[in-house]
């Protein structure tokens, strides 16, 4: 029997056309590209309506486990099942991070035959935006420092207080809690610092929520820094960092174009995590995408009590963008897991165990349902599924009111998809998907986030910490409290806990402490402790690159 290839060995013997062939496809001329190479473009912002008329459709997910539920892959393969089917589509997506690449996940391209290329070049610098990002962050760290060590011209910072980190594109936990300024007085004033993963930097969510380079300006000059001696909040605007800062992003800003491996168009564009940011691609691509396609395909990190509540409530409330369909992905091998199945045996036939781990499929399925999206499930089919598995699945969805369709989109690319996205496509024409907010802006931050732990996680209640109670107080001065939340918790479980998996009840969150990000212009609760910097595992994919002389790349799955 032969074996599946791998996800680089189908990216590399596929036919690559060059970037002016698929612009043509959404009618873009080539006086529009600014070529990296031969495939792969940057787009220019005038190529976006503010009011485009293409329909939108969110990808989400149940709670996601290490086994992987494929919601990028499936995310491609509607693309292309999309197109197949004659619908005009394009794929508007985040950038992969080098961080998980080098990490654990590998590559984040896609998988099987349902990928966007060029894989390698994707995977790893693309562009540089995340580049631009971490420097225009950096940039503002090293103002902050500087400021602090010249008196004549001091704000008054208290070194204290300073929220503003470091960041940088990689694991290194060695770098979360840090100590600067050692060696004597020419090197700064000691302090306490810290780096962050640059997916989590909140110029990564300002690019992703800015509507252009004025907005964007006027985000970055709201980035909140800290306190003075005497108790009066700095902002970025207050260094005259902001000229600086969005000039290294000029080019940054700009979403990139790439293809499917069938040839359809892609835009990929910023890359925020959705356990510790939005958790979706910016909304100057979602927008340009939905200007030039009838049919725009996006997802939203981790499940849909992360990154698709997040893509609701903050990327949609800010940018008038309405998703018209919505689609959940699911594994029966994740449904094993979350009936509790042994994760040796998840491949042996366990009907019950599927049964069971459909509570929390329903979840999600719930929680797209309450902002007023009726969801299409996506089964990502897998060889060891059994047919009874898939009845199993599309029988309690029925009961729903959902329809599931299975995907083999990872085998067989668009044709695989070609049911589900026919699916799809009903579902929003029936025309009764009509998107509605869980809350107001004008609510409190704590109706919010009881809002959002309620009715998305299915906890009992929230409990605050005594430091996060002071925060409150806080946000309430700085005058955040207009701003949407944007929660930080473990994505593995409905809860605040790791552990629970399936669908836990009677449960509280606790809500430890509170960041502010002004400029992204939502606030952080954060929940148990999930790092801002992750670390490497113990024996990382980057074990497994590497590069022959001749320059082809092994190791990216």
């Amino acid at each position: 029997m032969a074996t599946f290839p791998s996800d680089i060995e189908i990216a590399q013997q596929a036919k690559i056309r060059h970037i002016k062939e698929i612009a043509s496809k959404l009618n873009i001329g080539e006086d529009d590209l600014e070529y990296y190479g031969k495939y792969k473009a940057k787009l220019p912002l005038h190529l976006r309506q503010e009011q485009p008329k293409g329909k939108l459709i969110l990808v989400s997910a149940l709670s996601p486990t290490k086994y992987g539920e494929g919601k990028t892959t499936m995310s491609i393969g509607l693309v292309d099942g999309l197109n197949y089917n004659g619908n005009k589509t394009v794929a508007v997506l985040r950038e992969p991070s080098l961080g998980p690449i080098f990490g654990v996940k590998g590559g984040a391209a896609g998988g099987g035959y349902a990928q966007v290329i060029p894989m390698e070049d994707i995977n790893l610098h693309f562009t540089g935006d995340f580049s631009a990002i971490e420097k225009a962050n950096n940039l503002l760290a090293a103002l902050i420092d500087n400021n602090i060590q010249n008196k004549q011209y001091s704000l008054n910072i208290d070194p204290r207080t300073v929220a503003w980190k470091r960041v940088m594109d990689m694991n290194d936990r060695a770098l979360r809690q840090i100590v600067i300024g050692l060696g004597g007085k020419s090197n700064g004033i000691i302090r306490e610092d810290g780096f962050n993963i640059t997916a989590a930097s909140e110029i990564m969510a300002i690019l992703c929520l800015a509507k252009d380079i004025e907005d964007l300006k006027y985000r970055i000059g709201n980035i909140y820094i800290g306190m003075t001696f005497d108790g009066k909040p700095v902002f970025a605007r207050d260094l005259k960092a902001v000229g600086a800062m969005t000039t290294l992003l000029k080019d940054a800003i700009k979403p990139n174009l790439v293809q499917t491996l069938e040839g359809n168009p892609a835009i990929l564009h910023g890359g925020p995590f959705a356990s510790i940011a939005q958790g979706t691609n910016s909304v100057i691509a979602t927008k340009m995408g939905l200007s030039l396609a009838d049919y725009v395909v996006t997802e939203a990190g981790f499940g849909a009590d992360l990154g698709a509540e997040k893509f609701m409530h903050i990327k949609c409330v800010q940018s008038g963008l309405k998703p018209d369909g919505a689609v959940v992905v699911a594994t029966v091998r994740a449904l094993k897991h979350h009936g509790g199945a042994d994760k040796d045996n998840l491949s042996a036939p366990n009907p019950e165990a599927v049964r069971k781990g459909f509570a929390n499929l329903e979840k999600h399925i719930e929680n797209v349902q309450k902002f007023g999206i009726n969801p299409v499930v996506c089964i990502n089919a897998f060889p060891t599924d059994t047919n009874e598995d898939y009845d199993i699945i599309k029988e309690l969805c029925a009961v729903m009111g959902v329809k599931a369709v299975v995907s083999t989109a990872f085998a067989e690319g668009g044709k695989g998809a070609s049911a589900i996205a026919k699916a799809v496509v009903e579902s929003i024409e029936a025309g009764t998907n009509k998107f509605t907010p869980l809350y107001k802006l004008t609510d409190s931050i704590e109706h919010k986030i009881h809002t959002i732990a309620t009715e998305l996680y299915g906890a009992d209640g929230v409990e605050y910490t005594s430091k996060a109670r002071t925060q409150l107080k806080q946000i309430d001065k700085l005058g955040f409290g207009g701003f949407p939340v944007c929660m930080v918790k473990t994505p593995v479980s409905l809860s605040d806990d790791e552990k629970k998996i399936g669908r836990p009840r009677g449960f509280k969150i606790t809500v430890r402490e509170f960041e502010y990000s002004a400029g992204a212009g939502f606030v952080i609760p954060l929940l148990g402790d999930v790092m801002r910097m992750p670390g490497l595992p113990p024996i990382p994919s980057a074990e497994n690159i590497d590069i022959t002389n001749d320059g082809k790349i092994s190791g990216l799955f």
